[in-house]
């Protein structure tokens, strides 16, 4: 059987030509007061490396406005690309799409719709309860990701195959 050219199942992710900066952001009032520790931030910052970005370790902070300033430092520091963790659900203190939503210019609701379908498409009935957003603020992506590993690894699923073409994007590269 010949190979369909059109297939990408196969193919590699597109990677980062040159290393561009990026920064994790995880939104855990437990992790962040030292009561656990947290396991998504590695599991992005792998992913990243992995497309070629640079990223350092994750700033583990409480949800809510600690999330919005450490989104804020990340673009202020260069990042082209941030990526969230945690406090996207129904529960009381999950702020994080209302701390993102007050620091981006211009949502790209595609990108969270698709990480909701990816999840519900596993199996995951309560993917569709996440509330994270994805958007723009100067020329960085901010993405919201859940704050499940299995959340994460879905999300991240969407993410990179598209990831390295909207950071380009967002500095007006061509299609």
């Amino acid at each position: 059987m010949t190979p369909d050219p059109t297939d990408q199942t196969d193919q590699a992710a597109p990677t980062v030509r040159r290393a561009l900066p990026a920064a994790v952001v995880v939104a855990s009032n437990r992790a962040s007061a030292g009561v656990y520790a947290d396991t998504t931030g590695p599991l992005i910052v792998e992913a990243l490396l992995g497309l070629g970005f640079e990223v350092g370790e994750p700033a583990v902070v409480p949800d809510g406005e600690p999330v919005a300033a450490a989104i804020r430092a990340a673009v202020e520091a260069g990042a082209r690309v941030v990526l969230t963790t945690g406090g996207t659900g129904l529960t009381p203190t999950d702020r994080t799409p209302e701390a993102t939503r007050s620091v981006v210019e211009r949502e790209v609701p595609g990108i969270a719709e698709a990480i909701r379908a990816h999840g519900v498409a596993q199996g995951v009935p309560t993917a569709m309860l996440s509330r994270g957003i994805a958007g723009v603020v100067g020329t960085t992506l901010v993405v919201n990701l859940p704050g499940s590993r299995g959340g994460v690894k879905d999300g991240l699923a969407v993410l990179t195959p598209v990831l390295v073409h909207a950071a380009e994007q967002v500095v007006g590269s061509d299609h």
